[in-house]
């Protein structure tokens, strides 16, 4: 069922201009998604700041908390950073208890990543503070409108990490 569109959020953003591709109207979904990602993710930096914590952080335990086991080749690859920053969150999560590791059934010299208990939980919180953000958003713009929101970011990844994003989502074709 669609949620009605909130009257503000129509004043706020009409729709687009049929000249959506020149650079104007290109600059304004650019500052939105700043503006938009600053503001979400306000609530989410102050908690990771009280446990000495960065968005990388937020992102690896958001990850292993999708796909409990998964390997750190593959979150390498979904965080798309380096060895050496991904082993220093790593290590900060693990030292405080919210990540462990445990080798490979197949391959021993593989380590697969979980949450414990506490990083779950941490995780759940959070996600929490981005989901009651986001959902508001959502109900405010509508069905539609949050259809289209996910085709423009789904067209911003590149076609060779498409696969990789819709088979974390459980869409793999």
């Amino acid at each position: 069922m669609a949620v009605p569109s909130s009257p503000s959020l129509e004043i706020f953003s009409p729709p687009a201009s049929p000249l959506f591709l020149r650079e104007d109207e290109v600059r304004r979904g650019v500052e939105l998604l700043f503006f938009g990602y600053t503001r979400l993710t306000r609530s989410v930096d102050e908690l990771l700041v009280e446990h000495g914590f960065g968005r990388a952080h937020h992102r690896a335990l958001y990850f292993i908390a999708r796909q409990p086991d998964l390997p750190v080749s593959a979150l390498l690859k979904i965080l798309s950073i380096t060895k050496q920053s991904l082993g220093r969150v790593l290590n900060d999560l693990a030292a405080k208890a919210l990540v462990e590791t445990r080798a490979g059934e197949v391959d021993r010299r593989q380590k697969l990543l979980r949450l414990t208990e506490s990083g779950a939980a941490f995780e759940a919180l959070l996600f929490e503070a981005l989901r009651t953000g986001l959902s508001a958003a959502y109900a405010a713009a509508g069905q539609e409108s949050v259809t289209g929101f996910w085709r423009v970011l789904e067209g911003l990844i590149p076609e060779d990490e498409r696969q990789m994003v819709m088979a974390l989502q459980g869409r793999g074709r």
